[in-house]
């Protein structure tokens, strides 16, 4: 069966990314086409990537777990109009990991997170992840009450499986060549 992590992207107090990863697991596990497993990046504690004297000791743990799945669904915070630094420095700690994966991207933000959502499509692109089209984009003016308790609008759900529609057939083609 294949193994799809929703890595959360946010590791700042008082984030809504693990209510958000949360509801699209019970999403998706509704399908029963995959194992889904949230992956918190917080719980890695990774040090910046190339600082002298940061205990790396969470590195090899979050190596064997992206490396354990076969495709992957974002749930992304827009910050700046980008990706939380967080997620950039995972990502950039691995590389053969990533590679020749599918992901999918579940974004919030003012505007539904697309500015980050986007600028996390290019840096899939160069890690060899082929990111699905559909994105269930989650305002924080109507998808969460006083932004930060979530309550996504019933048409979301139909947008996750829809992203998930995708997600799984790509994973699934993907892991034939890494075989």
């Amino acid at each position: 069966m294949l193994k799809i992590g929703i890595i959360l992207g946010s590791t700042r107090e008082g984030r809504v990314s693990p209510q958000v990863g949360t509801w699209v697991k019970e999403v998706a596990e509704k399908r029963r086409d995959a194992e889904y497993e949230i992956i918190d990046i917080a719980e890695f504690k990774l040090p910046f990537l190339g600082e002298p004297g940061g205990d790396t000791s969470g590195v090899a743990a979050w190596s064997e777990k992206v490396a354990a799945c076969d495709g992957f669904v974002f749930i992304v915070a827009e910050y700046n109009h980008s990706i939380t630094g967080a997620l950039k420095n995972a990502l950039d700690y691995l590389r053969v990991e990533w590679n020749n994966k599918a992901a999918g991207i579940v974004s919030y933000g003012s505007v539904g997170g697309a500015r980050a959502a986007e600028h996390l499509r290019g840096i899939l692109g160069e890690l060899l992840v082929a990111d699905v089209r559909v994105h269930p984009a989650l305002s924080l003016f109507t998808d969460f009450e006083n932004g930060s308790v979530f309550k996504p609008k019933e048409v979301q759900a139909d947008s996750v499986h829809q992203m998930l529609d995708q997600l799984v057939p790509w994973s699934t083609a993907l892991k034939t060549i890494r075989s």
